[in-house]
């Protein structure tokens, strides 16, 4: 089941993304996962007849098993048969549904960042896939809420020739321009210099609306220089109760200065996956 996720949006959409939240929309595979195994092309049948021979109809989808760029990635339909090759840069916690091990990746090239959203694999493999290393998958474009995301995962490919660790885009100077954000979506990104605002009384909540307990999501209300508050969550899924992010946000106080470190996700406009607070 997909929960609620990080929120990171102006002030001005707080009481529109209170309520909402993510259920599981892709069943588990019945197997786990395939590599993709290339195969030559099968030769053209003989011919005793003197009449020419007619060419095997072409049966391959090139257009699904051809590594997309970023570009073509963005400009397939939803829906669409994708494969891509990227970078694993952070993963949520790997979990089992009906025998089928699975997992949430946060992944980025150099052109942009790919969500692969359940995808099955074991716990070897899982275990192996740290920062940095490269797959190739195929999929299923999907869009949830405005998130642009890889999901029903058919089969991936973990690839040893490279590796590749984004540093964190710095986008405080849009941190209210909605477009240039969206063209960041699934990045690696940093804003700096923000404060601690109030938030129902406290410095965070845990959950959107403070009826949950240590150990879920946590969410804190960040202002910039111009005044404008925004809503950064700590996912608990990618960083939890035992970790230095989950514990700097509940050791936070109104008023302090923050830089914040995170995946740019979205739901009903920009959110951010935090992974890094660091206090001023």
């Amino acid at each position: 089941m997909r929960k609620m996720t990080a929120i990171f949006a102006a002030a001005a959409l707080v009481a529109t993304l209170g309520a909402c939240g993510k259920t599981a929309e892709t069943p588990a595979p019945e197997t786990a996962p395939e590599t993709t195994v290339e195969t030559e092309a099968p030769a053209a049948p003989e011919t005793t007849s003197e009449e020419p021979a007619e060419a095997p109809a072409d049966t391959t989808e090139a257009s699904a098993d051809a590594v997309m760029t970023y570009a073509d990635f963005i400009a397939a339909p939803v829906d669409s048969k994708v494969t891509v090759e990227t970078y694993i840069q952070d993963k949520q916690g790997w979990w089992e549904n009906e025998g089928v091990g699975m997992a949430t990746f946060y992944t980025q090239d150099n052109d942009g960042g790919y969500f692969l959203y359940n995808m099955p694999c074991s716990k070897d493999d899982y275990d192996v896939m740290g920062g940095g290393t490269k797959i190739r998958v195929t999929g299923y474009k999907s869009e949830w809420s405005g998130e642009i995301e890889i999901t029903d995962i058919e089969s991936y490919e973990i690839i040893y020739d490279d590796m590749f660790v984004a540093n964190a885009e710095d986008l405080t100077d849009v941190i209210d321009d909605e477009d240039a954000l969206a063209a960041k979506m699934n990045k690696y990104v940093a804003f700096n210099g923000l404060k601690v605002a109030d938030r129902d009384g406290n410095a965070f909540t845990y959950g959107w609306d403070g009826s949950k307990s240590q150990g879920d999501d946590i969410y804190f209300n960040l202002e910039d220089a111009d005044g404008h508050v925004f809503t950064f969550v700590v996912e608990s899924y990618l960083r939890g109760a035992d970790t230095d992010t989950y514990k700097a946000v509940e050791a936070l106080k109104v008023g302090d200065t923050v830089d914040i470190e995170g995946f740019l996700y979205w739901y009903e406009g920009p959110q951010v996956h935090v992974t890094d607070v660091t206090v001023k």
